[in-house]
């Protein structure tokens, strides 16, 4: 085989690496948990950043999910787009510690076992969000069967309780 038709035959399968949504460069999985935690809850209080951590590790628990932070975060259209790929100037030093308290076993109290969160404000139609918490932006919720939710609107955010 010449060598042009080796580089056509690479940059063939680097083009379909990347269309696939592979990427070249693997990330620990603190840079996973900190990507989750910077897209998904930047600029917000620690109990924000932890709840977007304990989310994730609740569904590594989970037999539903990849059972690696990198595979969970990694999921299409599951987190911000772009969140395994998008450039970080730099980590903020408070992301990087909820990010290691996390991944050391902290879990925020009142996440118990939501897996789903969204932006807060935002409403939806089905009668299965059960809500647990609203902090760093973000409202969690569990799913449940309708007749098991208790709590269908999202509760006040924690730091307006707070100020």
């Amino acid at each position: 085989m010449t060598i042009p038709k080796l580089r056509a035959g690479a940059l063939l399968a680097a083009a379909l690496l990347v269309l696939a949504g592979c990427s070249f460069r693997r990330h620990s999985e603190l840079e996973c948990m900190e990507r989750a935690m910077y897209f998904e809850a930047n600029r917000s209080s620690r109990d924000g950043l932890v709840a977007v951590g304990s989310v994730v590790m609740n569904r590594v628990r989970s037999d539903q999910y990849p059972n690696t932070v990198c595979g969970v975060v990694g999921q299409k259209r599951q987190f911000a787009p772009g969140v395994m790929t998008r450039r970080m100037d730099r980590v903020p030093p408070q992301v990087r510690e909820a990010a290691r308290s996390v991944l050391r076993g902290e879990r925020h109290p009142l996440i118990g076992n939501a897996m789903f969160f969204h932006t807060a404000g935002h409403r939806f139609p089905y009668d299965n969000m059960h809500y647990v918490l609203v902090a760093g932006g973000n409202a969690f919720y569990e799913k449940r069967k309708s007749h098991l939710v208790t709590q269908s609107v999202p509760p006040r955010p924690i730091e307006a309780m707070t100020r």
